[in-house]
């Protein structure tokens, strides 16, 4: 009843901003992944931030649930109102507001995604690096720390926020962090914010670090016999001080399922896909230094590309591997896993999921973001044949068991949300306990995205 009045008093402040068409909630109680369908109450089309304070206020009122979205592309559940509540949709609050060229930084809306935003700044030589595939909201980026194929490189949502606006449960706007490169003043609130995943406030704008669009470009891709051989010609180039852009695992099983979907040629081996930036001159030295070291780790089938039109096809071929996976099995939904170990682990861990999957019976192709020690299995399952899936979370669970034994962690970049809220303690341990105190803090009525990554509250 709380949350029907809530919505009838946003309702009168909001007016045709505010929807309770089918369409729409189930839109946004839906899952790239395997969750089920948990439709909001309503969702909320804010388009400045008095109106995600006027929301976050109504909803106080009645101890409603507040769930932010960006573009739905998470896939631990995140953005999923598993209590029910209202969805606040920031599609409509997607302006760049300024670039400071000389300051190499950028303050935009929350709604504004990745792909909108480098096109923005095509005429300054500046973009925006991380690049997690999808057309992903920056706020939305930014709730869940992600990162991507670029991450090598320059870093992750971590690395590239300087300074955010939100607004806490208490309707409050507040500020963190600022233009300047460095601070010392204080608890660090923006990296606290940044990989919260809406459950310590509302993010309504970012300040973020940009980098100038490297002189040249040039992108690889080769193959191996082995995942090992893979994975040892990673760790070479990295010792060797090569500063690659992108470097990119694909197993066979992935290789095989982006050859049917994007009609492909690549041999049936595992794969490394790369970039270097630079100069003309450093990307030379860069490509030919690589080509030595792989070599002598077994490489073959060496594709170069310094067309910019190859290089998307690359580099789209390999962001359209999740659903070229789905694709190989048609109607099955997956487990996408997420670990991160130290790179030297990384072969090893690699061909332990391999054989414990195989041992299994289970689907799951892999692939990652090799240059920083993180992969994915994507675990596929008939949704219909319950003890499929059950096979499916214990592969996911020993996967993440053998991580942390490993010195690593859950997820590298996707977050916990609901799909990995069940492996916090053995990572943290009474660190997460903690979690749950600030959270209580800012939020002591629990209406900030509830039941995701922190402990559930009674």
């Amino acid at each position: 009843m709380a949350h029907e009045t809530a919505i009838d008093d946003l309702s009168a402040i909001l007016g045709q901003r505010l929807s309770r068409s089918k369409s729409d909630l189930e839109l946004h109680g839906r899952s790239e992944t395997h969750f089920p369908l948990s439709p909001p109450d309503a969702v909320a089309y804010p388009e400045n931030a008095e109106d995600v304070v006027q929301i976050v206020q109504t909803c106080a009122a009645h101890r409603t649930p507040i769930i932010g979205w960006g573009t739905g592309t998470s896939l631990e559940g995140q953005a999923q109102a598993v209590h029910g509540g209202v969805s606040v949709d920031f599609s409509r609050m997607n302006r760049v507001l300024e670039v400071n060229q000389e300051d190499l930084t950028v303050r935009v809306q929350p709604g504004v995604t990745r792909e909108s935003l480098n096109e923005e700044l095509r005429a300054t030589g500046l973009f925006f690096p991380v690049d997690p595939g999808a057309n992903a909201s920056l706020g939305g980026m930014a709730s869940t720390r992600a990162s991507g194929t670029t991450a090598v490189r320059y870093g992750t949502m971590r690395d590239n926020v300087l300074g955010l606006e939100v607004v806490t449960a208490a309707g409050e706007v507040i500020r963190t962090g600022t233009a300047a490169r460095k601070t010392s003043a204080g608890y660090d609130l923006t990296a606290l914010f940044v990989g919260s995943e809406g459950t310590l406030g509302l993010i309504t704008e970012l300040t973020l670090r940009l980098h100038g669009i490297p002189e040249a470009t040039a992108a690889a891709v080769c193959a191996f016999e082995r995942v090992p051989d893979a994975v040892a010609c990673v760790i070479d180039t990295i010792q060797m001080g090569v500063p690659m852009a992108r470097i990119e695992l694909m197993d066979v099983e992935s290789v095989k399922a982006v050859n049917a979907y994007s009609g492909s040629d690549l041999p049936h081996r595992p794969h490394l896909l790369l970039e270097f930036h630079g100069t003309e001159t450093g990307v030379e030295e860069q490509a030919s230094l690589f080509g030595e070291i792989a070599d002598q780790r077994g490489a073959s089938d060496f594709n170069w590309a310094t067309r910019a039109e190859d290089r998307t096809a690359l580099w789209t071929m390999r962001h359209h591997a999740y659903w070229a996976i789905l694709a190989a099995r048609p109607g099955a939904k997956a487990v996408v896993t997420d670990v991160c170990v130290p790179i030297s682990r990384l072969a090893e861990a690699i061909e332990a999921c391999r054989a414990d999957l195989e041992e299994a019976g289970i689907d799951g192709p892999i692939l990652g973001h090799v240059g920083d020690g993180n992969f994915h299995a994507i675990l596929m399952f008939d949704p219909d044949d319950e003890a499929e899936k059950a096979r499916v979370l214990a592969a996911s669970e020993r996967l993440v068991d053998l991580a942390l034994s490993m010195g690593g962690t859950v997820t590298g970049e996707h977050g916990i949300g609901l799909g990995k809220l069940g492996y916090m303690t053995r990572e943290h341990g009474g660190g997460w306990a903690l979690m749950s105190a600030i959270k209580t803090a800012f939020d002591p009525l629990n209406i900030m995205n509830p039941g995701k990554l922190v402990p559930p509250r009674n």
